[in-house]
């Protein structure tokens, strides 16, 4: 009888933990917008990433013109949902803004499924390999995705944490581009 009051106390507490936290997670992510501009006015880290000949690229060696730089892996599914995004506004913008779109290489992610996965949607943008972490470590980036918002000077205007929409990416364009 004993182990049955036992077993008992320890599901119910058990069932109250559950779904405390998931109260507690559907409360904090109504509070969290996803989609949304974070503003700074840092400058921006330089970073060191290849591309995919493997010669290596720098950030600053853009400066002079605005910068959208995004963190990716292609196992990632908010990173697959923006993509077609990325490429429809590349394609427009090509021509006065520097795309980075930075893979996030090493571990389960390869340079090989990553290019292989850019290649099987027909993507457009320039894709770079962050292989050694250091892009990751300077933007300090430990979910992705996240696009940075680079203006001509080479300062963060803005930033956005998770998959964005197509509005705040031209919202983050019109945030560097000087208009």
């Amino acid at each position: 009888m004993k182990n049955k009051k036992t077993l008992v106390i320890t599901l119910l507490t058990f069932a109250v933990i559950i779904i405390g936290a998931a109260v507690l997670y559907n409360y904090l992510s109504a509070k969290v917008s996803y989609d949304s501009i974070g503003e700074s006015t840092s400058s921006a880290a330089d970073i060191t990433v290849t591309d995919e000949s493997n010669r290596e690229v720098n950030l600053s060696d853009m400066k002079g013109k605005p910068v959208i730089l995004n963190f990716w892996a292609s196992w990632c599914g908010p990173c697959q949902s923006e993509m077609p995004i990325f490429d429809k506004i590349y394609d427009r913008y090509k021509n006065d803004i520097n795309f980075m779109m930075v893979n996030l290489t090493g571990g389960r992610e390869t340079k090989e499924s990553a290019s292989e996965y850019i290649k099987s949607q027909e993507y457009s943008f320039p894709v770079y390999y962050d292989t050694n972490g250091e892009g990751a470590m300077s933007y300090e980036t430990y979910s992705i995705p996240v696009t940075y918002f680079i203006d001509a000077d080479g300062n963060i205007a803005g930033y956005v944490k998770g998959a964005l929409s197509e509005e705040t990416l031209l919202e983050g364009i019109d945030m560097i581009s000087g208009k």
